[in-house]
């Protein structure tokens, strides 16, 4: 596995031109005051295992101020008030904003995770395209939309509403899209929101609440606390939120649907995954090779779509698993900084104990290494860093743990099979239904394979996303969907108002 080492790197975190570091603040009614909790977090480089920066541990008072300050804002203020119009407004004008921020705020990204700023580079960019797509839809929203009722005697004036005060958590993998994939519809459907980021990437969401913020965003419609992961629980459960989006892992989405459930709360739910990549025997292998690493071990392995689980046809399986081999071991892991490096370390030190003690249990399963299966030992100043080696596993079956379980790693399985109908039925065989991929030179019959998968996304020979379609998950991998008409629809309250025929 080649190592980069950027002749650049700043070893020393210090030397970096970050306008956030050490901040003793949330951003409550549309201001950073000083949190009434005194107890601190680190924010820790998972490259180096340096402590750059900090954050508040939020307490219950810090997050009554942001619910009370997001209530007062959509009983009392204007923004739910304002035109759908005049709300795109500020959410494009926020977008041209949040672009100037495109590189701090990459930065911040990649020393809170590890993500390479080859990917972190683009998150600005990405979420203001989320912006602009959901400032489109406004003209819907005051389109009158009147229905004659069946009977002919009357007619129904079907209202459009935000659905209330909204509680958006976000996990640390990609923690400004994700975040931003609900809070833009939230806002244009009216809402306001309290934003719960992950104790991991506390501080890149800021550069966009200051971009909301100087788009002009009124007081109190966003507002943010930093705390663990108990404290997005204590959100979830506030008296004062009306609906729940919730991005993270499938364990914590079963908690937070049984409190919804026992509160009658409205909740999207975008969980785990465990995709396959299905090889037909037709494939290109230049098409496989140059898509392979995006569409199957984005971001260091750390993408909840991504598919994992190579699904290869005995009759080519050598020369496969022989052209994936290559693809992996050519990637360079090291410096996240370095615009060349295409494996940067695990999120933290406890992802990297998880991945490895997966690795533990796939070997012994009787999962065949071929490439990889450790951690990393990289030079300085990466020596104290989380890395694992970007890994291969051959011989895995269905039954095994790491063929069943998320791992969020840089860790590929293949698993063979005899014919199309076998391999339909191994890419169904999990517990989840996110992503999927179907790799064939026949896209006609790619697409009739594609359509049998059992998952809330296919690409043919490509995994790509689309602000205009929905994404979401079945089975385990959630509930509801993000995106799309549908993805603004989560957030709108819909109300019929009756009345007589006009003569």
């Amino acid at each position: 596995m080649s190592a980069t080492t950027s002749p650049t790197r700043i070893a020393r975190i210090d030397d970096l031109a970050l306008p956030l570091r050490h901040v003793d603040d949330v951003f409550v009614e549309g201001a950073w005051v000083r949190a009434d909790s005194s107890e601190r977090r680190a924010v820790v480089d998972p490259a180096t295992s340096v402590e750059w920066g900090s954050v508040p541990v939020g307490n219950r008072a810090d997050l009554d101020a942001a619910v009370a300050s997001a209530r007062h804002a959509f009983d009392r203020g204007s923004w739910p008030r304002m035109s759908p119009s005049g709300r795109a407004e500020i959410l494009r004008r926020a977008a041209a904003r949040l672009e100037a921020y495109a590189e701090p705020l990459a930065l911040t990204n990649t020393l809170e995770n590890g993500t390479p700023v080859a990917e972190s580079g683009g998150a600005a960019a990405n979420a203001a395209s989320i912006l602009r797509y959901f400032a489109t839809p406004a003209p819907v929203l005051e389109a009158d939309d009147v229905r004659a009722a069946p009977s002919g005697t009357h007619e129904t004036l079907v209202q459009r509403d935000p659905v209330g005060v909204c509680a958006l958590i976000a996990p640390w993998n990609f923690p400004i899209n994700l975040v931003v994939v609900k809070l833009a519809p939230a806002l244009l459907a009216g809402c306001t929101v309290v934003i719960k980021p992950a104790s991991l990437t506390p501080l890149s969401i800021r550069f966009v609440i200051e971009s909301l913020r100087e788009a002009g965003l009124p007081a109190g419609v966003v507002n943010i606390v930093t705390g663990p992961g108990s404290f997005g629980e204590e959100l979830v459960r506030h008296p004062g939120i009306d609906k729940v989006a919730f991005t993270g892992s499938t364990d914590v989405g079963r908690t937070i649907a049984r409190h919804c459930g026992e509160l009658l709360r409205p909740v999207t739910l975008e969980l785990g995954g465990k995709s396959s990549a299905l090889v037909l025997p037709d494939v290109d292998l230049s098409v496989l090779r140059s898509r392979l690493i995006r569409s199957s071990l984005r971001n260091t392995g750390q993408t909840c779509y991504i598919s994992t689980r190579i699904l290869v046809p005995v009759s080519r399986h050598d020369e496969i698993v022989e052209a994936i081999v290559e693809t992996v071991a050519a990637a360079p892991q090291g410096d996240p900084l370095d615009p060349a490096t295409v494996f940067g370390p695990a999120a933290s030190a406890a992802q990297q104990r998880s991945v490895l003690a997966h690795l533990v249990t796939a070997r012994e399963q009787g999962a065949e290494v071929v490439l990889g299966g450790r951690a990393a030992e990289l030079p300085e100043p990466f020596a104290e860093g989380v890395f694992v080696e970007p890994t291969v596993l051959d011989g895995v079956t269905a039954d095994m743990t790491i063929a069943r379980e998320e791992v969020f790693g840089p860790i590929l399985t293949v698993l063979s099979y005899g014919d199309v109908d076998e391999a339909v039925d191994l890419a169904n065989s999990t517990d989840f239904g996110l992503g999927g991929i179907v790799f064939g030179a026949d896209e006609e019959a790619a697409l009739r394979i594609a359509e049998r998968m059992d998952s809330g996304s296919v690409g043919i020979n490509l995994f790509a996303s689309n602000h205009a379609a929905p994404f979401g998950g079945r089975h385990d991998s959630g509930l509801g969907v993000e995106y799309g008409p549908e993805g603004l629809s989560a957030y709108v309250a819909y109300k019929s108002i009756h009345r007589r025929l006009r003569a």
